[in-house]
């Protein structure tokens, strides 16, 4: 079935039928009318992609044993009754039984299209949380390098290859981007995954013991950091807050593979390899003299990138996604909707924290601390109807930054009539010309 969100009309009144359908098209509703509700229900799977409109009377199965038949197979997919006055304390009873609606004939149709667009706004919700919770079980493998993005998918399949090379490695990337995490992946990946993995966070080494961490003393106990990590993986996070005086003694382990406890007459020969780490350009450190030129062009022999979030941010969600699991698992409690107002800032939000930002708004979702999915600096709950507006304008943001500003390509993402999309794109005062290349 297509993944575009539609209605079921079921009704075996032709005419009535006939109207309402137009009605729906008209609001640029995706409908399908069946005059048999047996055949309507033969289109409905568990992800069947919209929701269902019927008369309670008719031959055959009336509207409220359909509404069973569809909760058998799905009981989140969204059921709107019509009904005649007299059926009206049976569609009441419905409703408590589950049944999304009910509007009672003779009705306006704006007002069963109203119900019908807020039931499917439902329906989208519960399907996204289903796709980002399956997609967040399959990357689990993949973890931490969540994402579906282009650039995400190279960076896991560049990793895997360096990993086998065996050859130093320099990461580079914001703070929260996931840094140590690559490194981990290169440790995991890779020949050494027996050996140590021993990391060195450079700048939180205090310099008065920087030394005998790195180093170790001649006849200490326990060697330093760096023999620690013979025949592993050393890695030295963010290496641009190194002292100058230790760049010169690390210059000669890259560079020698040995290192010489304080005290010691003789150096170990080391046989590791060497992954660093940096959240600044390196070679903009060089040229402001507050790292050797020497150490990076040892260091730099494979250079990675870690892009951020807005770099990335249809993979958001499914960070989310899967640290809201984590989250509610860590903390014994269920895992929340991710309701409108939630995805709304998931896509809006710039996440300058990156995916540790995103890992903490997730612990605070689980715990019931974000307002209910309200956007942080709301004083209250949020209504539906302003979720939905929240949420459907920031998804055709995101999706005009995906497709560069191509209406024809965010129209074939969003999946609504080009009528539609030009209404909502005025309503929501979105400037189209922002989204396209700017020409030189």
């Amino acid at each position: 079935m297509s993944d575009t969100l539609r209605v079921l009309l079921v009704d075996d009144d032709t005419v009535l039928r006939q109207a309402l359908a137009q009605s729906f098209e008209l609001a640029g509703i995706d409908v399908e009318p069946h005059g048999d509700p047996l055949a309507a229900l033969a289109r409905i799977d568990a992800d069947f992609p919209g929701m269902v409109v019927s008369d309670i009377r008719m031959p055959g199965i009336d509207g409220i044993e359909l509404a069973r038949r569809v909760a058998a197979i799905d009981s989140e997919i969204p059921v709107i009754l019509m009904t005649g006055h007299g059926d009206v304390p049976m569609a009441v009873a419905a409703l408590k039984q589950g049944v999304f609606d009910f509007v009672a004939k003779p009705f306006a149709a704006d007002h069963l299209i109203a119900s019908a667009e807020r039931a499917l706004e439902m329906r989208r919700l519960v399907l996204d949380n289903r796709r980002l919770r399956l997609a967040a079980e399959e990357a689990q493998g993949a973890y931490p390098l969540i994402g579906e993005t282009p650039v995400m998918m190279r960076l896991r399949d560049t990793v895997r290859q360096v990993a086998q090379a065996d050859v130093d490695v320099l990461i580079e990337g914001e703070t929260g981007t996931g840094k140590e995490l690559v490194a981990l992946l290169l440790h995991r990946w890779s020949g050494r995954r027996t050996r140590p993995f021993v990391a060195v966070d450079c700048a939180a080494l205090p310099e008065a013991i920087a030394e005998d961490e790195l180093f170790g003393q001649a006849h200490g106990r326990t060697p330093g950091r760096i023999a620690a990590a013979n025949r592993g993986t050393l890695f030295l996070d963010e290496v641009d807050s190194m002292a100058p005086a230790l760049q010169g003694r690390m210059l000669r382990v890259v560079e020698e593979r040995e290192v010489r406890a304080i005290g010691a007459e003789d150096p170990q020969i080391l046989d590791l390899r060497i992954v660093a780490a940096a959240k600044s350009d390196l070679a903009r450190a060089v040229d402001e003299g507050r790292f050797r030129a020497d150490l990076l062009y040892r260091l730099d022999a494979v250079r990675l990138r870690v892009p951020p979030l807005r770099e990335r941010r249809a993979d958001v969600p499914l960070l989310f996604a899967h640290f809201l699991r984590e989250a509610a698992e860590r903390f014994g409690r269920p895992v929340p909707m991710i309701d409108g107002a939630i995805q709304a800032r998931l896509l809006s939000h710039d996440w300058p924290g990156n995916v540790r930002e995103v890992r903490n708004y997730a612990n605070r979702v689980a715990l019931g601390l974000s307002g209910e999915g309200q956007a942080e600096g709301d004083p209250l709950p949020l209504p539906l109807p302003e979720r939905v507006e929240r949420f459907e304008g920031a998804t055709i943001r995101a999706v005009l930054e995906e497709a560069a500003g191509d209406v024809r390509a965010a129209l074939a993402i969003l999946g609504i009539p080009r009528k539609t999309f030009y209404d909502k794109v005025a309503r929501h005062g979105i400037d189209l010309n922002a989204y396209r290349p700017q020409r030189s």
